[in-house]
């Protein structure tokens, strides 16, 4: 991997992930759950925000936050990933936040269905998309902008789809969108808008910067690509024994040793997860728990017989759509979607 430059570096001390060692926790503590911030984080009265709902609608609603508290309530676990997890082993390499793997995490989410909202407001003929804009703004792509993000009406009516307010049983952190933001569950993370100030129902297909230049998966800037939009399947490994400090290569004693990890995928439920001790060239299924629920990560555990030597581990998640992680990555300009294997070196003393 090239020398990571100044400017992703900066990128790379106001944003973190989420230490693997976390893996540990069905529900990530919202201090070690993976955090990117496009912009800033703006400061937020409570007292004064409002959330307007607008566009293609019957009326128009002006919600305060003791509005949308008072509204039927839902609580979801859902594991959250940013699109760009695994960008530094792609190369040549994007220029931008410089993932490894540790971009995701699982929070219990509570927050009033946005399906109520739109019924409430009253959505129009012909309306195609809902547009979601935050109150955080900068220039990117030497475009001036809100962060905005639109999805299509009918993912945006699922039942699901939630304005969340609450992360975790306690009002949202700023860093993670006081005091409300949205989540999607099943979406990569640039899709759940924080800061959240506005809703409105269009009538044609947005082409903001967020959705036309970025997050897109093409081979070079001249053509199209194909959206971003649900995760694929993933599985993370929980790193035994201990580490290096400077390298992170492990240490475990000879004998069993139990590896543990999670795994998960947008596409579908997740339905095996294999484990390799020599690099990929075997691989031997381990045992598959139950999520907490459809959108929220699979724990899985495998028994080692750790023998004295030099190894490589490796594990791979498969979902219902037959999806399988890949052993090396796939190339695209924005560095997005690569889910090759992890590889955690180990010593066995």
């Amino acid at each position: 991997m090239d020398g990571i430059s100044l400017e992703e570096l900066q990128l790379a001390t106001r944003n973190h992930g989420m230490p693997l060692e976390a893996l540990a926790y069905d529900v990530t503590p919202a201090g070690l759950h993976y955090l990117l911030i496009h912009y800033d984080i703006p400061a937020v009265d409570a007292a004064s925000w409002r959330l307007s709902v607008g566009g293609a609608v019957g009326r128009q609603l002006s919600l305060s936050l003791p509005d949308v508290r008072a509204r039927p309530e839902v609580t979801l676990p859902v594991t959250l990933e940013c699109a760009g997890n695994g960008r530094t082993g792609l190369e040549p390499r994007a220029v931008s936040q410089p993932w490894i793997l540790e971009a995701v995490g699982t929070a219990e989410w509570t927050g009033t269905p946005l399906r109520g909202v739109l019924e409430e407001a009253g959505i129009a003929d012909g309306a195609v998309e809902v547009l979601f804009t935050g109150l955080d703004r900068g220039v990117e792509g030497e475009v001036e902008q809100p962060y905005e993000r639109s999805l299509p009406l009918e993912e945006a009516l699922r039942e699901e789809v939630l304005l969340a307010h609450s992360m975790n049983g306690r009002p949202l952190l700023p860093q993670h969108g006081f005091p409300l933001r949205l989540v999607v569950p099943g979406w990569y993370g640039m899709t759940h808008v924080k800061w959240l100030r506005a809703i409105a129902v269009l009538t044609e297909h947005f082409e903001g910067y967020q959705h036309s230049r970025s997050y897109r998966i093409r081979q070079t800037e001249d053509e199209p690509g194909e959206p971003v939009t649900l995760i694929r399947p993933r599985s993370l490994m929980m790193p035994p024994g201990i580490p290096d400090f400077l390298t992170r290569k492990r240490f475990v004693d000879a004998g069993e040793v139990v590896l543990r990890g999670r795994a998960w995928s947008g596409l579908g439920a997740v339905v095996r997860v294999e484990v390799s001790a020599d690099g990929g060239r075997s691989w031997t299924d381990a045992e598959l728990g139950s999520a907490a629920s459809r959108f929220a990560w699979y724990p899985w555990r495998f028994l080692w017989n750790a023998t004295p030597g030099e190894h490589e581990l490796c594990c791979r998640a498969t979902d219902s759509t037959g999806e399988t992680q890949a052993l090396g990555p796939s190339w695209n300009l924005g560095g997005y979607t690569n889910t090759a294997v992890q590889r955690i070196a180990v010593t066995v003393r």
